[in-house]
């Protein structure tokens, strides 16, 4: 019962901590690419192009984080028999 409860924790927390990852590592990105084009304005096109490429790549480990997810909860038993064994009733 316990390795349900990890994987169930595990789904949670690992979505949630690739999520706030990428949001990090996004807010980085932008932040670099908005100083390069205040410091060489002619260069923006070219920088915003890089910026959106590397952002798509950034979200896809998120995307990836959540498929797994999905995945995983397929492993967790239903719900009314986790209820059930938790309440002690006899099969």
């Amino acid at each position: 019962m316990i390795y349900f409860a990890m994987l169930a924790l595990a789904i949670g927390f690992g979505t949630a901590f690739a999520a706030f990852g990428c949001g990090i590592g996004q807010g980085i990105a932008v932040k670099g690419a908005l100083e390069g084009t205040a410091r060489q304005p002619e260069a923006g096109g070219r920088i915003l192009v890089l910026m959106i490429l590397g952002l798509a790549l950034i979200e896809s480990l998120t995307i990836y984080a959540l498929l797994l997810g999905f995945q995983l909860r397929n492993f967790l038993p239903p719900t009314a028999e986790v209820l059930r064994i938790l309440q002690g009733m006899p099969q």
